[in-house]
């Protein structure tokens, strides 16, 4: 079992259980049930060689509803050995863990995984690859994918959002042809999500198309357990607050939690009820463009409450949303906590000036979210991102400064690490240096140093003791 587990590791470390986890955690209970009851879902459960594509406008719930999909499969067939079940959640924030043999090869591992004994497919990839440190290519991998999936007598395969799949060297184009290339050989069912791109909806024929939107009673039911929890206010106000938010949302769940979490934030009565009234106004148009421009409208909203606190909070939240927005990879909580804390020019870090996970999510006013399973920090939404390009123009300077002073405190002009284990020591007590060591470089190629930044930079680059002992963390 342990060399099993050693093998599937050396496959890939990447595993989507834990975001599967999150997402089922974050779903408000008993909605989805829709799409699981509807025709559509149902003809796909029980054929052969079928193909469910839902497409759904931003915010509309795609990404929970694809977790209620592997739930329901898993749930389902959790006592049949003879089926396999495999899925990929596609995130704009992690295109580097996501080309395409890191796909396929996470495919291979969940389904090598649901057999008994490790098949001697990708036992004979590891002989062949290990002693060499080689990686298995992607014709390599595919071809054990077939062969895996070929061994179980039904295997479903979900894949959500297709759209935020890296569409560099093809890798999108190629993932789509080679799950259809999947389903054609092996009789693989396909469950696939995504926003309505033209690129991406033509490779679907429409009689295999189901379109995700919030549905309303999806909708109250988030609403009616929120407002719950809430003030007394709120609670008064419940009728008319659900029948405003649900008709304005118009099948987009994200909007829900973004206007609750606004009225949230009203204590006086008199407030809430105006800010019901503002939501009227907002009431969604018929096609895609008026609900993303609803959305903007939205988040606006919100920056306008970020903005209304007081200096500090303020600062604050603008700090966590920039660094959120620009770094090259999702953060750690514990890693973006040191971030916050380092100012340009310090020399090491005080834990006790730690800022707490809970202050940082809360100065966010709800645009800010922590995966409980990995502890990483990210925005919302996918919207969110594209809602904040542009807006934080010297985020790039600010994050090589910090960046830099990390790599430059003091207990590192030792140089490099002697040891393994003394290294692993470091990083662990050092949350930021590998983010630090990895990126500096990739943040300072989108700034213009400025005459007092480059001490910064010459302290750093003249010192063979630091730039050794960053190094070391690039050879991990």
């Amino acid at each position: 079992k342990e060399e099993q587990k050693r093998i599937l590791e050396w496959l890939t470390p990447i595993d989507y259980a834990s975001q599967q986890i999150d997402f089922i955690r974050r779903r408000q209970s008993g909605t989805g049930q829709w799409l699981l009851q509807s025709p559509e879902f149902q003809d796909w459960l029980r054929g052969d060689r079928k193909t469910l594509f839902c497409p759904g406008i931003p915010g509309s719930g795609k990404t929970i509803l694809t977790a209620t999909v592997v739930e329901h499969l898993t749930n389902q067939f959790h006592n049949d050995p003879k089926i396999g079940i495999a899925y990929i959640y596609c995130n704009f924030r992690r295109t580097e863990e996501q080309k395409l043999d890191n796909l396929f090869a996470s495919l291979l591992r969940q389904l090598s995984e649901a057999l008994p004994s490790l098949p001697d497919a990708v036992t004979e990839l590891h002989q062949r690859h290990n002693t060499k440190r080689t990686r298995p290519s992607t014709d390599e991998l595919s071809k054990a994918l077939q062969h895996i999936a070929a061994s179980f007598t039904r295997v479903f395969l979900v894949i959500d959002a297709l759209d935020e799949c890296q569409i560099s060297a093809g890798c999108r184009a190629q993932l789509i042809g080679a799950a259809f290339d999947l389903q054609a050989r092996c009789g693989v069912n396909l469950f696939m999500t995504s926003r309505f791109i033209t690129e991406i909806t033509n490779k679907f024929e429409k009689p295999s198309w189901l379109e995700i939107r919030a549905a309303q009673e999806d909708v109250e039911r988030y609403l009616e357990d929120h407002i719950k929890q809430s003030s007394s206010a709120i609670q008064k106000m419940q009728k008319e607050i659900k029948a405003v938010i649900s008709d304005a949302v118009d099948g987009m769940f994200l909007l829900a939690r973004i206007y609750f979490d606004l009225l949230q934030s009203e204590i006086e009565p008199k407030k809430i009820r105006k800010a019901v009234q503002g939501l009227r106004k907002q009431v969604a148009g018929s096609g895609e463009k008026q609900r993303i421009e609803v959305l903007r409208l939205a988040y606006d909203d919100v920056i306008k409450r970020i903005n209304d606190q007081e200096r500090g909070r303020r600062d604050l939240a603008n700090r966590v949303l920039s660094w959120i927005t620009c770094t090259k990879r999702p953060l750690k909580t514990i890693e973006l906590q040191h971030a916050l804390t380092v100012d340009a020019g310090d020399s090491e870090l005080n834990e006790d000036d730690l800022l707490q996970v809970e202050e940082i999510v809360a100065v966010c006013a709800g645009l800010v979210t922590i995966d409980e399973e990995s502890a990483i920090i990210g925005l919302v939404h996918f919207t969110t991102q594209e809602y904040f390009q542009g807006k934080f123009p010297n985020a790039e300077q600010e994050i090589t400064n910090i960046c830099l002073t990390y790599l430059s405190f003091s207990k590192f002009q030792t140089g490099p690490c002697e040891t393994d284990d003394k290294f692993e020591q470091r990083l662990q007590n050092n949350p930021l240096y590998d983010y630090a060591a990895r990126n500096w470089g990739h943040h300072a190629r989108q700034t213009a140093i400025s005459p007092e930044e480059v001490d910064q930079f010459l302290m750093f680059l003249t010192s063979p003791t630091l730039i050794e002992a960053s190094s070391q963390a690039l050879l991990v």
